[in-house]
Protein backbone atom coordinates (compact mmCIF):
# COMPACT_ATOMS: atom_id res chain seq x y z
CA UNK A 1 0.00 0.00 0.00
CA UNK A 2 2.49 2.57 -1.20
CA UNK A 3 -0.07 4.16 -3.53
CA UNK A 4 -2.69 6.66 -2.35
CA UNK A 5 -5.79 7.90 -4.18
CA UNK A 6 -8.31 6.77 -6.79
CA UNK A 7 -7.90 9.04 -9.84
CA UNK A 8 -5.31 11.51 -8.56
CA UNK A 9 -2.76 9.03 -7.21
CA UNK A 10 0.57 9.30 -5.43
CA UNK A 11 3.01 6.41 -5.18
CA UNK A 12 5.96 7.11 -2.86
CA UNK A 13 9.27 5.32 -2.43
CA UNK A 14 12.51 5.61 -0.51
CA UNK A 15 13.95 5.32 2.99
CA UNK A 16 15.23 7.87 5.49
CA UNK A 17 18.93 7.08 4.94
CA UNK A 18 18.68 5.81 1.38
CA UNK A 19 19.73 7.68 -1.75
CA UNK A 20 16.48 9.62 -2.12
CA UNK A 21 12.80 9.97 -1.35
CA UNK A 22 10.65 10.08 -4.46
CA UNK A 23 7.27 9.55 -5.96
CA UNK A 24 5.06 9.21 -9.00
CA UNK A 25 1.94 11.35 -9.37
CA UNK A 26 -0.60 9.85 -11.75
CA UNK A 27 -3.98 11.17 -12.86
CA UNK A 28 -3.05 14.85 -12.76
CA UNK A 29 -4.98 16.78 -15.45
CA UNK A 30 -2.95 17.98 -18.43
CA UNK A 31 -2.23 21.65 -19.10
CA UNK A 32 -1.62 22.65 -15.48
CA UNK A 33 1.15 25.25 -15.16
CA UNK A 34 3.60 23.96 -12.56
CA UNK A 35 4.70 26.59 -10.04
CA UNK A 36 8.13 25.29 -9.02
CA UNK A 37 8.70 28.08 -6.51
CA UNK A 38 5.44 27.22 -4.74
CA UNK A 39 6.26 23.51 -4.62
CA UNK A 40 9.71 24.20 -3.20
CA UNK A 41 8.20 26.54 -0.60
CA UNK A 42 5.86 23.75 0.51
CA UNK A 43 8.88 21.47 0.96
CA UNK A 44 10.71 24.22 2.86
CA UNK A 45 7.78 24.39 5.29
CA UNK A 46 8.25 20.66 6.01
CA UNK A 47 12.04 20.37 5.99
CA UNK A 48 14.12 20.02 9.18
CA UNK A 49 16.31 22.70 10.73
CA UNK A 50 13.76 25.53 10.54
CA UNK A 51 13.97 26.69 14.15
CA UNK A 52 15.07 25.78 17.68
CA UNK A 53 11.90 23.71 18.17
CA UNK A 54 12.59 21.34 15.24
CA UNK A 55 15.31 18.79 14.50
CA UNK A 56 18.71 20.19 13.51
CA UNK A 57 19.12 17.77 10.58
CA UNK A 58 20.08 20.10 7.72
CA UNK A 59 18.55 18.96 4.43
CA UNK A 60 18.13 21.10 1.32
CA UNK A 61 15.16 18.98 0.18
CA UNK A 62 15.35 20.21 -3.39
CA UNK A 63 12.79 18.54 -5.65
CA UNK A 64 13.80 17.32 -9.11
CA UNK A 65 11.04 16.49 -11.61
CA UNK A 66 11.86 13.66 -14.01
CA UNK A 67 8.78 13.27 -16.18
CA UNK A 68 5.22 14.34 -16.91
CA UNK A 69 6.03 18.05 -17.35
CA UNK A 70 6.89 19.76 -20.64
CA UNK A 71 7.49 23.47 -21.16
CA UNK A 72 6.33 24.10 -17.60
CA UNK A 73 2.98 22.32 -17.95
CA UNK A 74 1.66 18.89 -17.04
CA UNK A 75 1.06 16.67 -20.06
CA UNK A 76 -1.25 14.11 -18.48
CA UNK A 77 1.38 11.40 -18.08
CA UNK A 78 2.91 10.22 -14.76
CA UNK A 79 4.92 12.92 -12.97
CA UNK A 80 8.09 11.40 -11.52
CA UNK A 81 10.18 13.26 -8.96
CA UNK A 82 13.11 12.84 -6.57
CA UNK A 83 14.38 14.57 -3.44
CA UNK A 84 17.88 13.37 -2.60
CA UNK A 85 18.94 12.62 0.96
CA UNK A 86 22.19 14.36 1.87
CA UNK A 87 22.63 15.19 5.57
CA UNK A 88 22.03 11.81 7.19
CA UNK A 89 24.22 10.15 9.85
CA UNK A 90 23.59 6.40 9.77
CA UNK A 91 26.27 5.82 12.43
CA UNK A 92 23.89 7.33 15.01
CA UNK A 93 21.86 4.14 14.68
CA UNK A 94 24.61 1.49 14.75
CA UNK A 95 24.01 0.69 18.41
CA UNK A 96 20.29 0.17 17.68
CA UNK A 97 20.73 -2.33 14.85
CA UNK A 98 19.27 -5.24 16.82
CA UNK A 99 17.18 -3.25 19.29
CA UNK A 100 13.43 -2.63 19.35
CA UNK A 101 12.93 1.03 20.23
CA UNK A 102 9.78 1.78 22.29
CA UNK A 103 6.81 3.00 20.21
CA UNK A 104 8.75 2.78 16.91
CA UNK A 105 8.06 0.46 13.97
CA UNK A 106 11.19 -1.66 14.56
CA UNK A 107 9.41 -4.70 16.01
CA UNK A 108 6.41 -4.56 13.68
CA UNK A 109 8.47 -4.19 10.48
CA UNK A 110 10.72 -7.07 11.59
CA UNK A 111 7.63 -9.17 12.35
CA UNK A 112 6.10 -8.46 8.95
CA UNK A 113 9.12 -8.65 6.63
CA UNK A 114 11.75 -10.56 8.60
CA UNK A 115 14.18 -7.76 7.75
CA UNK A 116 14.30 -4.01 8.30
CA UNK A 117 16.36 -0.92 7.59
CA UNK A 118 17.22 0.29 11.08
CA UNK A 119 18.90 3.51 9.85
CA UNK A 120 16.60 6.32 10.89
CA UNK A 121 13.63 3.97 10.76
CA UNK A 122 14.01 3.30 7.03
CA UNK A 123 10.67 3.35 5.26
CA UNK A 124 8.78 4.03 8.51
CA UNK A 125 10.56 7.36 8.95
CA UNK A 126 8.55 10.57 8.68
CA UNK A 127 11.02 11.58 5.96
CA UNK A 128 8.74 9.60 3.63
CA UNK A 129 6.26 12.47 3.94
CA UNK A 130 8.42 14.51 1.55
CA UNK A 131 6.67 12.69 -1.31
CA UNK A 132 3.27 13.53 0.18
CA UNK A 133 4.13 17.23 0.33
CA UNK A 134 5.19 17.27 -3.33
CA UNK A 135 2.00 15.42 -4.33
CA UNK A 136 -0.08 17.76 -2.20
CA UNK A 137 1.60 20.84 -3.67
CA UNK A 138 0.70 19.71 -7.19
CA UNK A 139 -2.87 19.05 -6.01
CA UNK A 140 -3.01 22.54 -4.47
CA UNK A 141 -1.97 24.09 -7.80
CA UNK A 142 -4.90 22.34 -9.49
CA UNK A 143 -7.26 23.34 -6.67
CA UNK A 144 -6.32 26.99 -7.19
CA UNK A 145 -8.10 26.84 -10.54
CA UNK A 146 -11.19 25.70 -8.68
CA UNK A 147 -10.81 28.42 -6.01
CA UNK A 148 -10.45 25.79 -3.30
CA UNK A 149 -8.04 26.64 -0.46
CA UNK A 150 -6.74 24.38 2.29
CA UNK A 151 -5.16 25.84 5.44
CA UNK A 152 -3.87 24.01 8.52
CA UNK A 153 -2.44 25.33 11.78
CA UNK A 154 -1.26 24.21 15.20
CA UNK A 155 -4.19 24.53 17.58
CA UNK A 156 -2.84 22.65 20.61
CA UNK A 157 0.51 21.60 22.09
CA UNK A 158 0.24 19.44 25.18
CA UNK A 159 -2.22 21.23 27.49
CA UNK A 160 -1.88 24.61 25.72
CA UNK A 161 -4.65 25.19 23.20
CA UNK A 162 -6.54 27.80 21.20
CA UNK A 163 -10.07 28.07 22.56
CA UNK A 164 -11.47 30.01 19.58
CA UNK A 165 -12.95 28.60 16.37
CA UNK A 166 -10.99 28.82 13.11
CA UNK A 167 -13.64 31.32 11.94
CA UNK A 168 -12.56 33.74 14.67
CA UNK A 169 -8.85 33.59 13.81
CA UNK A 170 -6.75 35.46 11.26
CA UNK A 171 -5.41 32.46 9.33
CA UNK A 172 -3.07 34.73 7.33
CA UNK A 173 -0.86 34.98 10.43
CA UNK A 174 -0.17 31.24 10.74
CA UNK A 175 3.43 31.57 9.58
CA UNK A 176 4.24 34.57 11.76
CA UNK A 177 5.60 32.17 14.41
CA UNK A 178 7.68 28.97 14.08
CA UNK A 179 4.97 26.90 15.78
CA UNK A 180 2.48 27.92 13.02
CA UNK A 181 -0.26 29.03 15.37
CA UNK A 182 -2.47 32.03 14.39
CA UNK A 183 -2.90 33.20 18.00
CA UNK A 184 0.30 35.08 18.89
CA UNK A 185 -0.09 34.86 22.67
CA UNK A 186 -0.90 31.16 22.60
CA UNK A 187 1.93 30.57 20.12
CA UNK A 188 4.48 32.09 22.49
CA UNK A 189 3.27 29.83 25.31
CA UNK A 190 3.49 26.79 23.02
CA UNK A 191 7.07 27.64 22.00
CA UNK A 192 8.22 28.13 25.60
CA UNK A 193 6.61 24.84 26.56
CA UNK A 194 8.30 22.94 23.71
CA UNK A 195 11.68 24.48 24.62
CA UNK A 196 11.17 23.34 28.21
CA UNK A 197 10.27 19.81 27.07
CA UNK A 198 13.35 19.77 24.81
CA UNK A 199 15.60 20.79 27.72
CA UNK A 200 14.25 17.81 29.64
CA UNK A 201 15.21 15.50 26.78
CA UNK A 202 11.56 14.70 26.20
CA UNK A 203 8.92 15.24 23.51
CA UNK A 204 5.31 16.44 23.36
CA UNK A 205 2.31 15.98 21.06
CA UNK A 206 -0.61 18.15 20.06
CA UNK A 207 -3.36 18.88 17.54
CA UNK A 208 -3.45 20.38 14.06
CA UNK A 209 -6.68 21.92 12.78
CA UNK A 210 -7.33 22.00 9.03
CA UNK A 211 -9.90 24.01 7.09
CA UNK A 212 -10.91 23.50 3.45
CA UNK A 213 -12.70 26.53 1.99
CA UNK A 214 -14.43 26.70 -1.38
CA UNK A 215 -15.08 23.00 -1.91
CA UNK A 216 -18.37 22.54 -3.77
CA UNK A 217 -21.32 20.52 -2.53
CA UNK A 218 -21.48 16.94 -3.77
CA UNK A 219 -17.97 15.59 -3.13
CA UNK A 220 -17.99 12.11 -1.65
CA UNK A 221 -19.20 8.62 -2.46
CA UNK A 222 -22.05 6.69 -0.83
CA UNK A 223 -21.55 4.19 1.98
CA UNK A 224 -17.89 3.10 1.76
CA UNK A 225 -16.40 6.11 -0.05
CA UNK A 226 -17.56 8.84 2.28
CA UNK A 227 -15.52 12.03 2.15
CA UNK A 228 -14.82 12.15 5.88
CA UNK A 229 -13.70 8.50 5.78
CA UNK A 230 -11.25 9.34 2.99
CA UNK A 231 -9.92 12.31 4.96
CA UNK A 232 -9.63 10.14 8.07
CA UNK A 233 -7.74 7.49 6.12
CA UNK A 234 -5.38 10.14 4.74
CA UNK A 235 -4.66 11.71 8.12
CA UNK A 236 -4.26 8.43 10.00
CA UNK A 237 -1.65 7.35 7.44
CA UNK A 238 0.64 10.18 8.60
CA UNK A 239 3.40 9.21 11.02
CA UNK A 240 2.57 9.83 14.71
CA UNK A 241 -1.15 10.51 14.11
CA UNK A 242 -3.36 8.95 16.79
CA UNK A 243 -6.73 10.60 16.22
CA UNK A 244 -9.02 12.27 13.68
CA UNK A 245 -12.32 14.10 14.15
CA UNK A 246 -14.30 16.36 11.83
CA UNK A 247 -16.91 18.98 12.54
CA UNK A 248 -17.88 19.04 16.20
CA UNK A 249 -16.28 15.61 16.52
CA UNK A 250 -16.37 14.04 19.97
CA UNK A 251 -17.95 17.20 21.39
CA UNK A 252 -21.07 16.23 19.43
CA UNK A 253 -22.12 13.97 22.31
CA UNK A 254 -22.75 17.06 24.46
CA UNK A 255 -25.52 18.35 22.18
CA UNK A 256 -29.20 17.56 21.84
CA UNK A 257 -30.40 16.96 18.30
CA UNK A 258 -32.25 20.27 18.38
CA UNK A 259 -28.96 22.02 19.18
CA UNK A 260 -26.70 20.08 16.83
CA UNK A 261 -28.67 20.02 13.57
CA UNK A 262 -27.51 22.48 10.88
CA UNK A 263 -30.62 24.29 9.48
CA UNK A 264 -30.65 24.97 5.74
CA UNK A 265 -31.43 28.38 4.24
CA UNK A 266 -31.07 30.26 0.94
CA UNK A 267 -28.03 32.52 0.97
CA UNK A 268 -27.86 35.99 -0.58
CA UNK A 269 -26.08 34.50 -3.63
CA UNK A 270 -29.06 32.21 -4.21
CA UNK A 271 -27.26 29.02 -3.14
CA UNK A 272 -28.39 26.73 -0.36
CA UNK A 273 -26.29 26.87 2.82
CA UNK A 274 -26.49 25.96 6.49
CA UNK A 275 -26.79 28.48 9.31
CA UNK A 276 -24.43 26.45 11.52
CA UNK A 277 -21.76 23.94 10.60
CA UNK A 278 -21.54 21.36 13.37
CA UNK A 279 -21.28 18.68 10.69
CA UNK A 280 -17.98 20.08 9.44
CA UNK A 281 -19.13 20.64 5.87
CA UNK A 282 -19.98 16.96 5.34
CA UNK A 283 -23.37 15.27 5.66
CA UNK A 284 -24.09 11.69 4.65
CA UNK A 285 -20.43 11.42 3.68
CA UNK A 286 -20.85 14.12 1.00
CA UNK A 287 -19.72 17.76 1.13
CA UNK A 288 -22.38 20.44 1.73
CA UNK A 289 -20.48 23.38 0.25
CA UNK A 290 -19.76 24.79 3.71
CA UNK A 291 -16.15 24.88 4.99
CA UNK A 292 -14.80 21.41 5.72
CA UNK A 293 -12.87 21.38 8.96
CA UNK A 294 -11.24 18.68 11.04
CA UNK A 295 -8.61 18.07 13.71
CA UNK A 296 -5.68 15.66 13.74
CA UNK A 297 -4.03 14.48 16.97
CA UNK A 298 -0.29 13.74 17.00
CA UNK A 299 1.42 11.71 19.70
CA UNK A 300 4.76 12.76 21.22
CA UNK A 301 7.75 11.88 19.02
CA UNK A 302 8.87 8.37 20.01
CA UNK A 303 12.62 9.13 20.13
CA UNK A 304 13.46 10.82 23.42
CA UNK A 305 16.84 11.81 24.88
CA UNK A 306 16.27 9.79 28.04
CA UNK A 307 17.10 6.26 29.10
CA UNK A 308 14.45 3.71 28.18
CA UNK A 309 13.98 0.03 28.90
CA UNK A 310 13.44 -2.35 25.99
CA UNK A 311 14.62 -5.67 24.52
CA UNK A 312 16.76 -6.74 21.58
CA UNK A 313 15.83 -9.22 18.81
CA UNK A 314 16.64 -12.14 21.16
CA UNK A 315 14.36 -10.76 23.87
CA UNK A 316 17.25 -9.71 26.11
CA UNK A 317 16.40 -6.74 28.37
CA UNK A 318 18.56 -3.67 28.01
CA UNK A 319 18.65 0.09 28.45
CA UNK A 320 19.00 2.39 25.46
CA UNK A 321 20.13 6.01 25.14
CA UNK A 322 18.97 7.53 21.88
CA UNK A 323 21.30 9.57 19.69
CA UNK A 324 20.67 11.65 16.61
CA UNK A 325 18.70 14.76 15.70
CA UNK A 326 15.02 14.59 16.44
CA UNK A 327 12.01 16.90 16.82
CA UNK A 328 10.84 17.66 20.37
CA UNK A 329 7.43 18.33 18.79
CA UNK A 330 6.41 17.28 15.28
CA UNK A 331 3.56 19.75 14.82
CA UNK A 332 5.29 22.71 13.09
CA UNK A 333 6.59 20.46 10.31
CA UNK A 334 3.39 18.40 10.16
CA UNK A 335 1.18 21.37 9.20
CA UNK A 336 2.12 21.21 5.47
CA UNK A 337 1.79 17.41 5.54
CA UNK A 338 -1.80 17.62 6.80
CA UNK A 339 -2.57 20.22 4.12
CA UNK A 340 -0.98 18.03 1.44
CA UNK A 341 -3.00 14.95 2.31
CA UNK A 342 -6.22 16.99 2.48
CA UNK A 343 -5.47 18.58 -0.90
CA UNK A 344 -4.95 15.21 -2.55
CA UNK A 345 -8.21 13.86 -1.11
CA UNK A 346 -10.27 16.88 -2.16
CA UNK A 347 -8.82 16.92 -5.69
CA UNK A 348 -9.22 13.15 -6.05
CA UNK A 349 -12.87 13.34 -5.04
CA UNK A 350 -13.44 16.33 -7.28
CA UNK A 351 -12.07 14.38 -10.24
CA UNK A 352 -14.29 11.45 -9.31
CA UNK A 353 -17.26 13.82 -9.68
CA UNK A 354 -16.16 15.75 -12.75
CA UNK A 355 -14.73 14.58 -16.07
CA UNK A 356 -13.11 17.95 -16.88
CA UNK A 357 -11.90 20.96 -14.96
CA UNK A 358 -13.97 24.11 -15.19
Amino acid sequence: MNTFGNIFQLTSFGESHGEAIGGIIDGCPAGIVIDNEFIQNELDRRKPGQSSITTSRNEVDKVEFLSGIYEGKTIGTPIGFLVKNQNYRSSDYDSLKNVYRPSHADFTYQSKYGIRDYRGGGRSSARETIARVVGGAVAKIVLRKLKIQIIAYTSQVGPIRIERSYADLDLKTIHDTPIRCPDKDIAEKMIRYIEQIKEEGDTIGGIITCVCQGAPAGLGEPVFGKLHAALGNAMLSINAVKGFEYGSGFDSVKYKGSEFNDPFYRRSDGKIGTKTNHSGGIQGGISTGEPIYFRVAFKPVATIMKEQQTVDERGKSLTINARGRHDPCVLPRAVPIVEAMAAMVILDYYLMNKSTLL
